[in-house]
Protein backbone atom coordinates (compact mmCIF):
# COMPACT_ATOMS: atom_id res chain seq x y z
CA UNK A 1 0.00 0.00 0.00
CA UNK A 2 1.16 3.51 -0.70
CA UNK A 3 0.42 6.96 0.57
CA UNK A 4 -3.13 8.14 0.14
CA UNK A 5 -3.91 9.95 -3.12
CA UNK A 6 -7.49 10.95 -2.52
CA UNK A 7 -8.85 13.81 -4.57
CA UNK A 8 -9.80 17.04 -2.86
CA UNK A 9 -13.24 17.46 -1.35
CA UNK A 10 -15.53 19.76 -3.32
CA UNK A 11 -14.65 23.34 -2.44
CA UNK A 12 -17.07 25.44 -0.45
CA UNK A 13 -16.50 28.56 -2.58
CA UNK A 14 -18.73 29.98 -4.00
CA UNK A 15 -21.02 28.07 -1.67
CA UNK A 16 -21.67 29.38 1.82
CA UNK A 17 -22.44 27.14 4.76
CA UNK A 18 -26.18 27.79 4.48
CA UNK A 19 -26.12 26.84 0.79
CA UNK A 20 -24.19 23.67 1.57
CA UNK A 21 -26.65 22.72 4.30
CA UNK A 22 -29.52 23.11 1.84
CA UNK A 23 -27.69 21.02 -0.77
CA UNK A 24 -26.75 18.37 1.81
CA UNK A 25 -30.29 17.73 3.01
CA UNK A 26 -31.36 14.54 1.29
CA UNK A 27 -34.88 14.01 0.07
CA UNK A 28 -36.50 10.78 1.32
CA UNK A 29 -35.94 9.16 -2.07
CA UNK A 30 -32.26 10.12 -2.18
CA UNK A 31 -31.71 9.07 1.42
CA UNK A 32 -33.27 5.71 0.59
CA UNK A 33 -30.96 5.36 -2.40
CA UNK A 34 -27.91 6.00 -0.23
CA UNK A 35 -29.20 3.63 2.45
CA UNK A 36 -29.69 0.89 -0.13
CA UNK A 37 -26.16 1.40 -1.49
CA UNK A 38 -24.72 1.12 2.03
CA UNK A 39 -26.71 -2.03 2.80
CA UNK A 40 -25.67 -3.65 -0.47
CA UNK A 41 -22.02 -2.77 0.09
CA UNK A 42 -21.98 -4.26 3.59
CA UNK A 43 -24.02 -7.33 2.62
CA UNK A 44 -21.67 -8.19 -0.26
CA UNK A 45 -18.18 -7.24 0.89
CA UNK A 46 -15.77 -6.33 -1.88
CA UNK A 47 -18.42 -5.77 -4.53
CA UNK A 48 -19.07 -2.33 -5.94
CA UNK A 49 -22.29 -0.44 -5.41
CA UNK A 50 -23.03 3.17 -6.27
CA UNK A 51 -24.62 6.15 -4.60
CA UNK A 52 -27.38 7.94 -6.54
CA UNK A 53 -25.61 9.55 -9.48
CA UNK A 54 -26.51 13.18 -8.81
CA UNK A 55 -25.34 13.41 -5.19
CA UNK A 56 -21.54 13.64 -5.48
CA UNK A 57 -21.35 17.02 -7.26
CA UNK A 58 -21.62 19.18 -4.12
CA UNK A 59 -21.18 16.82 -1.18
CA UNK A 60 -18.10 14.56 -0.91
CA UNK A 61 -19.32 10.98 -1.44
CA UNK A 62 -17.85 9.80 1.88
CA UNK A 63 -20.33 12.05 3.71
CA UNK A 64 -23.43 10.56 2.14
CA UNK A 65 -23.93 7.62 4.56
CA UNK A 66 -23.92 10.03 7.51
CA UNK A 67 -26.41 12.31 5.76
CA UNK A 68 -28.72 9.38 5.07
CA UNK A 69 -28.45 7.58 8.41
CA UNK A 70 -27.91 10.23 11.12
CA UNK A 71 -30.65 11.61 13.34
CA UNK A 72 -31.07 13.43 16.64
CA UNK A 73 -29.96 10.42 18.64
CA UNK A 74 -26.88 9.52 16.62
CA UNK A 75 -23.50 11.01 17.46
CA UNK A 76 -21.50 11.88 14.34
CA UNK A 77 -17.93 12.89 13.58
CA UNK A 78 -16.43 14.33 10.40
CA UNK A 79 -12.66 14.07 9.99
CA UNK A 80 -11.37 17.22 8.30
CA UNK A 81 -8.05 18.98 7.95
CA UNK A 82 -6.68 20.39 11.20
CA UNK A 83 -8.68 23.38 12.35
CA UNK A 84 -11.45 22.94 9.78
CA UNK A 85 -15.05 22.31 10.75
CA UNK A 86 -16.99 23.25 7.63
CA UNK A 87 -18.40 19.83 6.80
CA UNK A 88 -18.94 18.95 10.45
CA UNK A 89 -21.12 22.04 10.78
CA UNK A 90 -22.93 21.25 7.54
CA UNK A 91 -23.74 17.69 8.54
CA UNK A 92 -24.88 18.62 12.04
CA UNK A 93 -27.20 21.29 10.66
CA UNK A 94 -28.49 19.11 7.83
CA UNK A 95 -29.23 16.07 10.03
CA UNK A 96 -29.75 17.62 13.50
CA UNK A 97 -27.30 15.01 14.77
CA UNK A 98 -24.88 16.01 17.53
CA UNK A 99 -21.17 16.26 16.71
CA UNK A 100 -19.23 14.18 19.25
CA UNK A 101 -15.63 13.05 19.83
CA UNK A 102 -14.35 10.35 17.50
CA UNK A 103 -14.43 7.59 20.10
CA UNK A 104 -18.09 8.33 20.89
CA UNK A 105 -19.44 8.60 17.34
CA UNK A 106 -21.67 5.95 15.80
CA UNK A 107 -21.34 7.43 12.32
CA UNK A 108 -18.00 8.76 11.08
CA UNK A 109 -16.99 10.18 7.72
CA UNK A 110 -13.79 11.70 6.43
CA UNK A 111 -12.96 14.26 3.76
CA UNK A 112 -9.21 13.69 4.08
CA UNK A 113 -6.91 10.68 4.51
CA UNK A 114 -7.63 8.64 7.63
CA UNK A 115 -4.74 7.68 9.89
CA UNK A 116 -4.56 4.10 11.22
CA UNK A 117 -4.56 5.52 14.75
CA UNK A 118 -7.97 7.05 14.06
CA UNK A 119 -9.35 3.67 13.03
CA UNK A 120 -8.14 2.29 16.35
CA UNK A 121 -10.00 5.06 18.21
CA UNK A 122 -13.38 4.22 16.67
CA UNK A 123 -16.11 2.95 18.96
CA UNK A 124 -16.31 -0.84 18.78
CA UNK A 125 -19.28 -1.61 20.98
CA UNK A 126 -19.18 -4.78 23.07
CA UNK A 127 -20.05 -8.43 22.64
CA UNK A 128 -23.41 -7.66 24.29
CA UNK A 129 -23.97 -4.46 22.29
CA UNK A 130 -22.14 -4.79 18.95
CA UNK A 131 -24.56 -2.29 17.43
CA UNK A 132 -22.65 0.43 19.28
CA UNK A 133 -19.67 -0.08 16.98
CA UNK A 134 -18.96 2.73 14.55
CA UNK A 135 -19.53 2.92 10.82
CA UNK A 136 -16.74 4.83 9.06
CA UNK A 137 -16.87 5.95 5.43
CA UNK A 138 -13.51 7.10 4.09
CA UNK A 139 -12.42 8.42 0.70
CA UNK A 140 -10.15 6.48 -1.63
CA UNK A 141 -8.80 7.33 -5.07
CA UNK A 142 -10.42 4.32 -6.78
CA UNK A 143 -11.80 0.90 -5.93
CA UNK A 144 -9.37 -0.90 -8.19
CA UNK A 145 -5.81 -0.59 -9.47
CA UNK A 146 -4.09 -0.38 -6.08
CA UNK A 147 -0.57 -1.65 -5.50
CA UNK A 148 -1.66 -4.49 -3.19
CA UNK A 149 -4.39 -7.07 -3.48
CA UNK A 150 -6.64 -7.89 -0.55
CA UNK A 151 -8.20 -11.33 -0.30
CA UNK A 152 -11.60 -11.18 1.39
CA UNK A 153 -13.51 -14.04 3.00
CA UNK A 154 -16.42 -14.40 5.35
CA UNK A 155 -20.21 -13.90 5.30
CA UNK A 156 -21.46 -12.44 2.04
CA UNK A 157 -18.37 -13.57 0.13
CA UNK A 158 -18.77 -16.75 -1.93
CA UNK A 159 -15.46 -18.46 -1.30
CA UNK A 160 -12.92 -15.68 -1.61
CA UNK A 161 -12.87 -12.35 -3.40
CA UNK A 162 -9.86 -10.24 -4.31
CA UNK A 163 -9.91 -6.45 -4.47
CA UNK A 164 -7.25 -3.75 -4.84
CA UNK A 165 -8.49 -0.31 -3.79
CA UNK A 166 -6.19 2.59 -4.55
CA UNK A 167 -5.41 5.47 -2.18
CA UNK A 168 -5.61 3.53 1.11
CA UNK A 169 -3.29 4.69 3.91
CA UNK A 170 -0.33 2.58 4.94
CA UNK A 171 -1.23 0.46 7.95
CA UNK A 172 -4.94 0.42 7.12
CA UNK A 173 -5.36 -3.36 6.98
CA UNK A 174 -3.45 -3.91 10.21
CA UNK A 175 -5.40 -1.22 12.07
CA UNK A 176 -8.69 -2.61 10.82
CA UNK A 177 -7.72 -6.13 11.90
CA UNK A 178 -7.14 -4.87 15.43
CA UNK A 179 -10.38 -2.89 15.42
CA UNK A 180 -12.46 -5.95 14.48
CA UNK A 181 -10.50 -8.46 16.55
CA UNK A 182 -13.16 -8.62 19.25
CA UNK A 183 -16.00 -9.67 16.91
CA UNK A 184 -18.97 -9.31 17.19
CA UNK A 185 -17.74 -6.01 18.61
CA UNK A 186 -15.86 -3.96 16.02
CA UNK A 187 -16.23 -1.39 13.27
CA UNK A 188 -17.73 -1.42 9.79
CA UNK A 189 -15.93 0.42 7.00
CA UNK A 190 -16.98 1.85 3.66
CA UNK A 191 -14.59 2.95 0.92
CA UNK A 192 -15.99 5.75 -1.25
CA UNK A 193 -14.49 6.71 -4.60
CA UNK A 194 -14.81 10.23 -6.08
CA UNK A 195 -17.23 8.97 -8.74
CA UNK A 196 -19.74 7.82 -6.12
CA UNK A 197 -18.87 4.13 -6.19
CA UNK A 198 -18.77 2.32 -2.87
CA UNK A 199 -17.25 -0.84 -1.37
CA UNK A 200 -17.99 -2.27 2.06
CA UNK A 201 -15.79 -4.02 4.62
CA UNK A 202 -18.05 -5.12 7.48
CA UNK A 203 -16.46 -6.32 10.70
CA UNK A 204 -17.29 -9.93 9.84
CA UNK A 205 -15.00 -9.89 6.78
CA UNK A 206 -11.46 -11.26 7.02
CA UNK A 207 -8.92 -9.30 4.96
CA UNK A 208 -5.56 -10.78 4.01
CA UNK A 209 -2.96 -8.83 2.05
CA UNK A 210 -1.64 -10.67 -0.98
CA UNK A 211 1.86 -9.90 -2.27
CA UNK A 212 1.92 -6.66 -4.29
CA UNK A 213 0.92 -7.04 -7.92
CA UNK A 214 -0.20 -10.66 -7.39
CA UNK A 215 -3.43 -9.79 -9.12
CA UNK A 216 -5.82 -12.39 -10.48
CA UNK A 217 -8.94 -12.23 -12.58
CA UNK A 218 -10.91 -12.23 -9.34
CA UNK A 219 -9.91 -8.60 -8.79
CA UNK A 220 -12.21 -7.57 -11.62
CA UNK A 221 -15.13 -9.52 -10.19
CA UNK A 222 -16.05 -6.74 -7.78
CA UNK A 223 -16.23 -4.21 -10.59
CA UNK A 224 -18.12 -6.47 -12.98
CA UNK A 225 -20.75 -7.31 -10.33
CA UNK A 226 -21.71 -3.64 -10.27
CA UNK A 227 -23.16 -4.09 -13.74
CA UNK A 228 -25.24 -7.14 -12.73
Amino acid sequence: MTAVETGPAPAADPWGTADLVTAAKLSPARAQGVFRAVLDALARPGTVTRFPADLAAVVPPALLPVLALADLGTGIRVLEEDGAALWSDVLSLATNAPAVPLDKARLVASVRPVAPAEILRLARGTADAPEDGALLCLPVTALEGGPSTWRLSGPGVPGEREVAPRGVPDGFVEARAEAVGGFPAGVDLLLAAPDGRLMGLPRSTAVAVVAPHAMTDAVTDAVSEEEN
